[in-house]
């Protein structure tokens, strides 16, 4: 049995038996992680209230290679991001980034994951009340790409043909733009030209600017661009599969929150 230190982030955690929690956590070196923080739920507790989901710092853990349950000794907290918990869209925002990782990271370290789950909650919990839904737009449509998700934008993406630009057609089953000889036999969903240039700009813009784009959507725009978010991740990455911070951020009434 190995002890390490790894910085991490705390994806979920839930009650263990009568004292005790387990832990889900995201590291740089050994991936998402399942751990067991014993006594945590005590009064006196060595962890207090440490263990809060999207708080990152420092864990000291007992590594088992031959087991999917680790045990956690200690967690040295660096950030605890309150102001997410003081706004239901951030929370929301920051939660639906927690539960892709936790749901869909690989099983091997993937440290750019980390890096970019970090600054994405970093910028959700900073980030001016009027910039925030096209933030989360942002910071989920990054978490996408990384996870091996990205959607094709530079072509169509049945034939490859180039797309004219202006007015596009975005096929959430063929998982990116297509063309308009393509787009007459296909659903689609028909991004105006400045939708296509905000979209483009929420995935192809580098990690570090990803959620500072500046962008203030309207709300029709904003819950237009969730419902194609949503829909792609569904079936793209979930594979239909419930996501409960999903859907619980999709339905949120964002305009209230301006």
């Amino acid at each position: 049995m190995a002890v390490v230190s790894t910085p991490a982030i705390v994806l979920h955690a839930f009650p263990y038996g009568e004292s005790s929690k387990i832990v889900r956590l995201a590291t740089p070196g050994y991936g998402v992680l399942s751990a067991i923080a014993k006594g945590a739920r005590r009064t006196k507790s060595k962890f207090g209230a440490r263990l809060q989901p999207m708080s990152d710092g420092v864990a000291q853990l007992y590594i088992r290679s031959n087991r999917d349950l680790q045990t956690l000794a200690e967690f040295d907290v660096e950030h605890q991001r309150l102001a997410l918990s003081h706004d239901v869209a951030r929370y929301a925002s920051a939660a639906t980034l927690a539960e892709l990782v936790l749901r869909f990271a690989p099983q091997e370290p993937h440290p750019e994951i980390f890096a970019l789950l970090a600054v994405s909650l970093d910028r959700l919990a900073d980030i001016r009340a009027e910039y925030l839904p096209a933030a989360s737009l942002a910071a989920l449509w990054s978490i996408v790409g990384a996870l091996g998700f990205a959607p094709s934008l530079d072509g169509c993406a049945l034939d490859g043909r180039s797309i004219e630009p202006g007015a596009a057609d975005f096929s959430v089953a063929d998982g990116g733009f297509i063309c308009s000889r393509c787009a007459a036999s296909r659903e689609t969903s028909r991004l105006s030209g400045e939708d296509r240039e905000i979209l483009e700009r929420f995935v192809l813009v580098a990690d570090e600017s990803a959620g500072s784009t500046g962008t203030v959507l309207e709300p029709r725009h904003a819950a237009a661009h969730r419902r194609l978010l949503s829909r792609f991740i569904r079936l793209h990455v979930a594979e239909d599969r419930k996501l409960h911070a999903l859907t619980f951020w999709e339905s949120l009434p964002w305009q209230d929150t301006l």
